[in-house]
């Protein structure tokens, strides 16, 4: 089958390949298409299109931005305009808040005595810093067995070096991708580990500020989760999309296309995606 991986993420954000390296990959593996959707950022994408044009490979312009809805809510968008005014803007607010929160962190990690220097975990992790790089950092200190451990006893909620972060809410997400020319997709929605009516909730929620589609495929989800997927995307009318949330070896075992081995995200997916994004283009 002809397939595709519309959830992919490089060192622009946390991933271990560069974007260069994630089309050369994919082309490899025979995908005909993939995103790039880097957590809060676009940056990678411009690296990815030229490896992609010069493979002849199509590669989707996106992104993934973390929103608040109780808990954290992921927002995939795509085929944004990555020079659109309003999601640089945007994404360099989010990512001004989220170095002010780390840079706390460490600020009271290195009042405790523990040796955390915040540009040395730049260097060592790359531009996009969360929690887990706080926990592998602990871990390499020795003050944690591994990163879970390292939550659970240091930065987890309500442990000494937690701080909290301040996030779009998910109408401002939507309405970011939607503004950028993009189509917004609900990433991942087993993830949240909601009941089925407070997954619906969420769904009409998303939806009455403009949500277009639904993350279907993903690397944790076998195929009778799938098409339980499918169906409520039907039911709705939102378009399908499919990934495997690559990260490299931040992610060990999973590759990009195939997941953790069943992952199969059609090609056919992407036309009507396509067909979503010119339309939203055009109204804009």
């Amino acid at each position: 089958m002809n397939t595709i991986d519309l959830h992919i993420h490089t060192t622009a954000s946390d991933g271990t390949l560069s974007p260069a390296e994630v089309v050369r990959t994919a082309h490899e593996m025979g995908l005909s298409a993939i995103a790039v959707t880097d957590h809060d950022t676009v940056s990678g994408c411009a690296e990815a299109a030229a490896e992609g044009k010069a493979l002849g490979m199509e590669v989707v312009p996106g992104v993934e931005l973390s929103s608040r809805y109780g808990k954290t809510i992921h927002i995939l968008g795509y085929f944004v305009r990555t020079e659109s005014p309003i999601l640089t803007r945007v994404l360099a607010g989010v990512v001004a808040e989220r170095d002010a929160r780390n840079r706390k962190m460490a600020a009271l990690m290195a009042a405790d005595g523990i040796p955390v220097d915040y540009d040395e975990m730049l260097e060592r992790f790359g531009p996009v810093i969360g929690r887990p790089a706080f926990g592998q950092m602990l871990v390499s200190l020795g003050l944690a067995k591994n990163v879970p451990d390292a939550f659970d006893r240091y930065i987890e909620k309500g442990q000494r070096y937690y701080l909290p972060r301040k996030m779009l809410s998910i109408e401002r997400s939507v309405e970011v991708i939607r503004e950028a020319g993009g189509v917004p997709v609900l990433a991942h929605p087993f993830q949240y580990r909601l009941e089925e009516p407070a997954l619906r909730q969420l769904i009409e929620h998303c939806m009455d500020h403009g949500l277009l589609g639904m993350e279907c495929r993903y690397s944790r989800y076998d195929e009778e989760q799938s098409q339980y997927l499918l169906g409520l995307a039907k039911e709705y009318g939102l378009v399908p999309t499919g990934g495997s949330d690559f990260h490299g070896s931040n992610k060990p075992g999973l590759s990009i296309g195939s997941g953790f081995g069943s992952l199969s995200v059609p090609a056919a997916w992407l036309e009507p995606l396509r067909a979503m994004a010119i339309s939203t283009k055009k109204r804009r």
